[in-house]
């Protein structure tokens, strides 16, 4: 073997150990649910590895934790999960790995009582999609950077700095959301969906909800929930329902042929991410993508106005011109 190829080979070995042993000294975290996750990745950067146990089309409400869930969570440094009952049949596996002495955090648990919205149904229990107000959402931002301060104090202040960058992101996706949302005429902002998660969606940006099953998916929608949601889209003349990708689409389906039997054409305005995200590795795989994704569909489907491009090319375009007024404040700076 040339001389050449012994220092190539050297090199190799110096890069693969190096990389074994930032491996080895990363935080292993979990979460439940991409949303949670997505948060989690974000503040702890490159010094963590998250696995996330609910994947695409996964419904929280009704997973219950497996066995290599459970051994997830029992050798993970931090777990982190949603709380206020959204992932309820996981309720024994999480008291499990907390009595064992991990770090486990209900991150949504911290919102004020005060900012949470309550479930008639759910015997008043706060309904659990606080995710989908970005406002409020960003709120357990700081929840996940105190409870990583807690497990890795050596490198609190990185924790702090990206909690710092994802909540900035969050305060513009926030401002996009509501400008995209207030595109829809008035009276059309009425969103009919699967279930009834979209709550705190419409509380944050001004649009009337209706949900075939309520907060929970654990109890099925009668005829007579159907029904009356019929006699709904005909009166208001609503143009669109939404079906939604963690949960079946009969329901919603039923919806639409019962207000064409009615005299009045109801389209599918498109599949909403609702309790989990999209793919992972794609846009609508992460919380912003996903947010960027619902508020689209919606306005487009409504009579609104969806920015071509969506959230990604809005945020450039601020950028650049922010750019472009920083530039020219310079330039005429004494």
């Amino acid at each position: 073997m040339s001389s050449l190829s012994v220092n190539i080979m050297a090199c190799w070995i110096v890069v693969l150990a190096g990389s074994v042993a930032a491996s080895a000294d990363q935080l292993k975290l979990v979460a439940t649910t991409g949303m949670v996750g997505d948060v989690v990745r974000a503040v702890a950067g490159d010094q963590a590895r998250v696995q996330v146990l609910m994947g695409e089309g996964v419904d929280p409400h009704l997973y219950k934790a497996r066995s290599s869930d459970v051994r997830a969570m029992l050798s993970a440094d931090g777990v982190f999960y949603t709380g206020l009952l959204l992932e309820g049949r996981m309720g024994e596996a999480l008291r499990k790995t907390a009595d064992r002495g991990r770090e486990v955090v209900a991150v949504a648990e911290s919102i004020p009582s005060a900012r949470l919205l309550k479930s008639e149904e759910e015997e008043g229990h706060a309904d659990p999609h606080v995710w989908m107000d970005v406002s409020l959402w960003s709120r357990i931002t700081e929840v996940v950077q105190a409870a990583l301060c807690r497990i890795d104090p050596a490198d609190c202040e990185i924790y702090k700095a990206n909690a710092r960058r994802y909540m900035e992101e969050l305060v513009q996706l926030d401002l996009y959301v509501r400008m995209v949302i207030e595109s829809i005429p008035e009276d059309q902002r009425v969103l009919v969906t699967a279930h009834d998660a979209f709550g705190y969606f419409g509380r944050a940006y001004g649009v009337e909800v209706r949900g075939i099953q309520g907060v929970s998916t654990d109890s099925e929608a009668g005829l007579a929930d159907i029904n009356n949601l019929v006699r709904f889209l005909v009166k208001r003349r609503i143009p669109a329902v939404f079906v939604e990708s963690s949960i079946p689409e009969k329901n919603v389906r039923a919806l639409q042929e019962g207000s064409q039997s009615a005299g009045h054409v109801v389209i599918v305005g498109g599949e909403l991410f609702s309790d989990a995200m999209g793919r992972p590795g794609t846009w609508p795989g992460t919380y912003v993508g996903m947010m960027d994704h619902n508020a689209t569909t919606i306005a487009g489907a409504l009579g609104g106005q969806p920015i071509e491009g969506g959230y990604r090319a809005w945020r450039k375009s601020r950028q650049v011109s922010e750019s472009n007024e920083e530039g020219g404040s310079g330039e005429n700076a004494p």
